[in-house]
């Protein structure tokens, strides 16, 4: 694969006791969430034309590429008709799909990927094949690990979309919020610990709360 490493992190302590808090986490999760699922799932569909779910080609783990799940949030055809990111007031987000990102529920259905192995809770957010060609050998360090639902980075950049806005806001994204997330990503995963995943996790609760 084009994006594979052979780096590894040394900070990846704790793997067995990660994964199995994954598996456990998600699994409950998607039992306990699934009423909430269903009624997610037929908000969106009832409200914009396609369906509930869009699926999404990420990179992952030693740079396979695996299916992230999403609710949808734009119109039907949106994704494969522009960039593989979103920017300040992109037309192509529905109503109701503005709701679900400002809320993060549109994340929810990413624990099938935690539960199926493709995925962590916690880890460097899984990019677009198109902005993974971009990457300095340094920063395919991050495909050393799984890719998670939250990450350092997120909780900084949870307003990411704001920052994208002017002409040349997918410039932007390249060449300053993309290189600077990783840079977080990577001094992050040197020195992960179980307990420094579980900091992440509640800071995240603390963000989408606020």
């Amino acid at each position: 694969m084009p994006w594979s490493t052979s780096s590894t992190l040394s900070g990846d302590r704790g793997a067995v006791a990660r994964r199995l808090l994954d598996v456990v986490a998600a699994g409950g999760g998607l039992l306990v969430l699934a009423p909430l699922l269903v009624v997610v799932g037929l908000l969106v569909r009832l409200t914009s034309p396609g369906p509930a779910f869009h699926r999404a080609q990420r990179v992952g783990r030693d740079g396979r590429l695996f299916t992230l799940y999403k609710f949808r949030s734009m119109r039907e055809g949106a994704a494969s008709a522009g960039p593989g990111i979103t920017r300040a007031g992109d037309e192509r987000i529905t109503g109701v799909g503005a709701w679900l990102r400002r809320t993060k529920l549109d994340e929810l259905p990413q624990l099938i990927n935690v539960w199926k192995g493709d995925m962590s809770l916690v880890g460097p957010r899984p990019e677009d094949p198109r902005y993974v060609e971009g990457y300095t050998p340094e920063q395919r360090r991050v495909l050393a690990v799984r890719p998670g639902i939250t990450s350092a980075a997120s909780v900084l950049y949870r307003h990411e979309e704001q920052m994208l806005e002017g002409e040349e806001w997918e410039k932007t994204y390249r060449e300053k919020v993309l290189p600077d997330k990783l840079r977080i990503e990577l001094e992050y995963l040197e020195h992960r610990t179980l307990a420094s995943d579980l900091g992440i996790l509640l800071k995240t609760f603390v963000a989408v709360l606020r």
